[in-house]
């Protein structure tokens, strides 16, 4: 069943021409990718999203239209399905309660081989201190495969956060983060400095990446990568740079282009990014991720992921780092079956 409020978007990424799938039996495990129904969302970033509805069937579509060996999946936060009622504090564990939903469809078989959302991670507010510890139960308690949160930290790094950070590290959860902003990746590795045993996954090559702003943003963003890549418990996912980021788009969204770009075009646009996150965290602590369907306004899951194995080649990676970048690097950081 395609939703009608779906359909404009499927329409533009019909106009590409299907490219023929490298690698295909390479074993993929994407790290990150979101589940909603935002039909009728009003706020930002939600309302302007173009696939406003993107559940089992949906992602199960791409997966098996794009002929890559997609293994696992990782369901990463997004606001979707929070509790009506109850305190303000536990609403975020209706989104784990719903994935585990989605979970116990994909085991069944019915939506292909593909173990979806096989790892979890939602949100909690780590501003309360030790009182989050509550929170962080009930997700775990949602969903055996509950791994962590997303959330954002203040740039003081105050006591009463950290105290709520100390709760990840107890119950042996990981923290993922994305800003725009990749000046924030300083603070960030502050953190992850403070706790060494939790792992701190930055989200989308750290940062907005508009490969047109020049020479000097190139290397201002290229420094604060170093500092969070010096973290040994610090991971990059490496992938979300064809989102928009608020009024912001990158030339090969759909509102910029007649047709999907290849994956020839696309990598030789972004390559220089993902190079340097590449060498700059090794192989073995990034993970290739989809980030759909945000990024589904810009390219097709097959060209991403062709575009990908693209890099890979560009690189010389050998089989074993090959293996980290698309699947051993998430098996390994959100514990993975």
């Amino acid at each position: 069943m395609l939703y009608p409020e779906n359909q404009p978007l499927a329409d533009w990424l019909a106009q590409e021409s299907a490219e023929t799938v490298l690698e295909p039996e390479l074993a993929i495990i994407d790290p990150h990718h979101h589940l909603w129904d935002i039909r009728s969302f009003d706020e930002e970033p939600h309302a302007s999203f173009q696939e406003k509805v993107y559940l089992c069937e949906e992602i199960t579509k791409d997966i098996q239209a794009s002929g890559h060996n997609i293994k696992q999946t990782v369901f990463a936060q997004c606001g979707a399905f929070y509790r009506l009622d109850g305190p303000d504090a536990m609403k975020c564990v209706g989104e784990t309660e719903f994935v585990q939903g989605i979970v116990a469809m994909s085991r069944s078989g019915i939506y292909g081989s593909a173990q979806l959302c096989a790892g979890i991670f939602g949100t909690a507010d780590l501003r309360v201190g030790k009182a989050v510890q509550s929170v962080l139960e009930a997700h775990l308690r949602a969903s055996a495969n509950f791994r962590g949160i997303r959330s954002a930290f203040p740039r003081d790094l105050n006591p009463l956060f950290m105290e709520g950070y100390e709760i990840l590290e107890k119950l042996k959860l990981s923290f993922d983060n994305y800003s725009p902003d990749h000046r924030r990746l300083p603070v960030l590795a502050e953190l992850a400095k403070a706790f060494p045993t939790v792992p701190v996954i930055v989200n989308h090559l750290g940062g907005k990446i508009d490969h047109q702003a020049g020479s000097a943003a190139f290397a201002d963003w290229r420094q604060n990568i170093d500092a969070v890549a010096g973290c040994a418990n610090a991971y990059m996912k490496v992938g979300g740079a064809q989102q928009r980021v608020g009024p912001w788009e990158p030339v090969f969204h759909n509102k910029q282009r007649r047709e999907p770009i290849n994956s020839e075009e696309l990598c030789d646009l972004l390559f220089p990014y993902y190079r340097y996150v590449i060498e700059a965290f090794g192989p073995d602590r990034c993970m290739f991720e989809s980030n759909f369907p945000v990024d589904k306004e810009c390219v097709s899951y097959r060209t991403l992921w062709n575009m990908f194995k693209l890099i890979a080649a560009r690189l010389g990676l050998s089989d074993a780092e090959k293996s980290a970048l698309f699947s051993g690097t998430a098996g390994r950081v959100y514990r993975l079956d």
